[in-house]
């Protein structure tokens, strides 16, 4: 069985996902899946140190980008879809060019595994986060880090997104707490979680910027008022205790919130009535990752180790 749909909230006019590819060239965990931009390309990265880039519309493989020594955590898009940013292992970030599969800029600095990476929409700028607890801004041009905050975090970060203009980054730790910085400057301008307990595994802008959507190590994901400092959401019935899922927004047909689990499913919650609306089987270990297509009503999700796999969800038109 491929879906399973939960009864209650706007039913009648959900359509659901189904399975539509499983991509199997990964040789180890899948750590993370991001559509492009413009939608015509899907990336994933591995554990097996390497980057696959495929075709969203035959969801054929076109490059594997090969280069880092160990394995890659985290991978991002320029928003032109010409570049991708990987985050490894081995300390590096490295930028590639995703036309041609070669890789143009490696940057140093980080003292120890790079676990997450993303570009401002300009995509002058890529923000880094470590398990060497810092946090880094790197001008895409020179390959020179511009910024570092040093004293942000007590543990790993797990998570670092630039909001819609640029001007702030979110970062989320598993110290427990997730902050919000001047990109300029570095300066801490808000601490929106500060809890000790539980590990802070996600946090990303919504696409309008004005929201947060944070994942913590207790099965919960919550959407936080940045400018209040409130939530207004709680999203749960997933399973989420160990790993840094990923959670994304989906708006190409109503507003959903998407998220891997550590039960082996994608699972989907009506952003606004906070309901599972749909949980998607099929993988064979956690799901680590999720990104949904800018345009159409697809899906990519990304399984660790036992699975292997990125599997490709579609909504029947």
């Amino acid at each position: 069985m491929a879906t399973s749909t939960s009864s209650g909230g706007n039913q009648s006019s959900y359509r659901p996902y189904r399975h539509l590819k499983t991509l199997t060239d990964h040789e180890s965990a899948v750590s993370c899946v991001k559509f492009s931009n413009d939608g015509t390309l899907l990336a994933s990265a591995s554990l097996d140190k390497t980057l696959i880039i495929w075709s969203s519309a035959t969801l054929s493989r076109l490059h594997r980008l090969v280069g880092h020594s160990e394995g890659i955590s985290d991978l991002a898009w320029s928003s032109d879809s010409h570049y991708i940013c990987s985050a490894s292992d081995d300390t590096t970030i490295r930028i590639w060019d995703a036309t041609g599969g070669d890789c143009v800029k490696t940057l140093r600095g980080h003292l120890d595994a790079v676990f997450c990476v993303n570009f401002n929409l300009q995509s002058n700028l890529i923000v880094s986060g470590s398990f060497d607890q810092k946090i880094r801004v790197w001008d895409v041009k020179t390959g020179k880090s511009v910024l570092v905050i040093d004293d942000g975090h007590t543990m790993p970060v797990t998570s670092v997104h630039f909001n819609r203009d640029g001007s702030f980054i979110v970062s989320g730790s598993h110290d427990g707490s997730c902050k919000i910085w001047d990109t300029n400057n570095g300066d801490l301008l808000k601490t929106l979680i500060d809890d000790k307990v539980p590990a802070v595994s996600f946090a990303k802008f919504s696409p309008n910027g004005k929201f947060i959507l944070v994942a913590t190590l207790n099965d919960t994901l919550k959407l936080w008022n940045h400018s209040s400092g409130k939530f207004l959401k709680i999203y749960s019935g997933h399973v989420n205790r160990v790993y840094c899922i990923t959670s994304t927004f989906s708006v190409t047909n109503g507003k959903y919130i998407v998220s891997g689990s550590e039960d082996c499913c994608v699972y989907l919650w009506d952003l606004q009535q906070k309901n599972m609306i749909q949980k998607l089987e099929g993988h064979t270990d956690t799901v680590i990752s999720v990104t949904c297509h800018p345009t159409e009503n697809k899906i990519a999700s990304a399984g660790l180790a036992g699975d292997r796999t990125v599997r490709v969800w579609v909504q029947d038109s």
